[in-house]
């Protein structure tokens, strides 16, 4: 939803849900029915009310609802993401360009607190996108983009099944769970307020092949959310677990321990994170996120020269005008060995996809607006600069020996990119919208 993410921007709608998405339709339309709109353009008011009318819609109590579309796209690029389709080979590789078909089937059944969704998706695209793991040989390739049911209550929520989440300030990925991968199926539970909130959620990643014998690999992500007045502040923890023959054991299951401290106290072998999300809102709003992976604060052994492996995002936005411009900048910082792990079947990958960012050993400086010039017309300019290393969670841990040289940023050949560009979203009715991204990437 671009246009409600630029109400939000630009102040004229709080945000629901702080460093959480997606956001729930009965919380927007909530948001959308309190916006003053004596001070806004014409061009916000107007999108405001198309928005309200929308999300009002749709039906509050037992409901069955079909949903279908039907699109046409091209781009000399494949993946989703352009800022990472920069290259034709290598982690970054963009993807055969190519004129593409879609179509989308929605089903969503709703009783009460309960809503049951299936989201199947036919796209062409998906056979050049170097991230799809699923079949490309094919006239056509297929996925189900969202199957989930949800029961939903005031203070709390179960959810089972596949939908995209990021963790994290919006619109930028977060650094342990974002929309990157493909199908991400989990389980995944909330308890507490607007104010106060525990979530967690578990899910098993792709088996992996350790000299012949399957190695069942599994995940787990829990955070308490916060939420007082302008602040936002959310600790989370995420585990990494991997064996031939493990099971989910109940301790890393178990949302409400500190899996850090099950780690050394039952001397488990897992891959750990800890990581602070935090965000304030105002006329000129602050926001970061920070992962720790692993830091060496002893020098005693040859095994403490390890670099250390953390990932941060540091960003201000804010307001131009009458509520109809926005514009934010950040800076992000992935260090080299982040998400990489002794064991390499214990790295945050699902189909060598991250579960939140997708490369390391990089950083980015990202500048944007948000204009709404007339109802339904959003465009994004961006000015972004990257600057690459050859390190990825892909490859191998180094050896205790090589530890020395590693450096904690920038292996190998750095590439740097300036990127200029606008992107934008057009939806002259309900029924018919456009999207767009041009782009020139000096390299």
């Amino acid at each position: 939803m671009p246009y409600v993410e630029h109400l939000i921007a630009t102040h004229v709608i709080p945000d629901p849900a702080p460093l959480t998405r997606p956001l729930r339709r009965a919380d927007v339309l909530r948001a959308l029915e309190g916006a003053d709109t004596l001070h806004l353009t014409r061009a916000t008011t107007a999108t405001l009310l198309r928005l309200r009318a929308a999300l009002a819609s749709d039906q509050a109590g037992p409901h069955f609802r079909v949903a279908t579309a039907l699109g046409a796209g091209a781009a000399n690029y494949a993946r989703r993401d352009p800022v990472a389709a920069i290259d034709s080979t290598g982690p970054r590789q963009s993807g055969v360009g190519h004129g593409t078909a879609s179509g989308d089937l929605e089903l969503e059944l709703g009783t009460g607190h309960v809503i049951a969704v299936t989201h199947l998706q036919l796209d062409t695209r998906l056979k050049y996108d170097p991230d799809w793991f699923g079949k490309k040989d094919r006239a056509i390739a297929g996925r189900t983009a969202e199957a989930y049911l949800d029961a939903q209550w005031k203070f709390g929520d179960v959810f089972f099944g596949r939908m995209d989440r990021n963790w994290g300030p919006p619109g930028i990925q977060g650094l342990l769970l974002s929309p990157n991968p493909y199908g991400l199926d989990h389980f995944a539970i909330s308890v507490g307020t607007a104010q106060v909130r525990f979530e967690a959620l578990a899910t098993q990643l792709d088996d992996g092949d350790s000299s012949g014998a399957v190695v069942h690999r599994f995940m787990v992500q829990h955070r308490l959310r916060l939420a007082p007045g302008r602040w936002a502040l959310a600790l989370w923890e995420g585990t990494v677990l991997a064996g031939r023959d493990r099971s989910f054991e109940a301790w890393y299951l178990n949302a409400l321990n500190a899996g850090i401290l099950e780690q050394w106290n039952n001397g488990g072998n897992v891959n750990s994170f800890v990581g602070l999300d935090v965000e304030r809102r105002g006329r000129v709003g602050v926001f970061g996120q920070l992962m720790l992976d692993d830091i060496q604060v002893d020098r005693a052994a040859a095994t403490d020269r390890k670099p250390p492996s953390y990932a941060v995002t540091l960003g201000a936005r804010g307001a131009i005008g009458a509520a109809a411009t926005a514009w934010r900048v950040y800076y992000t910082r992935v260090t080299n060995l982040t998400y990489r792990n002794e064991d390499s079947l214990q790295v945050p990958l699902y189909h060598s996809l991250g579960t939140g960012r997708n490369f390391d050993d990089y950083d980015q400086l990202t500048w944007t607006l948000g204009l709404l010039p007339r109802a339904g017309l959003l465009l994004t300019p961006e000015v972004t600069y990257l600057r690459q290393g050859e390190g990825d969670p892909r490859l191998p841990h180094p050896v205790v020996s090589a530890y020395p040289t590693t450096p904690t940023i920038f292996q190998g050949i750095v590439e740097r990119t300036l990127r200029f560009a606008v992107a934008g979203s057009y939806a002259p009715s309900a029924r018919v919208g456009l999207s767009f991204d041009a782009g020139v990437h000096h390299i």
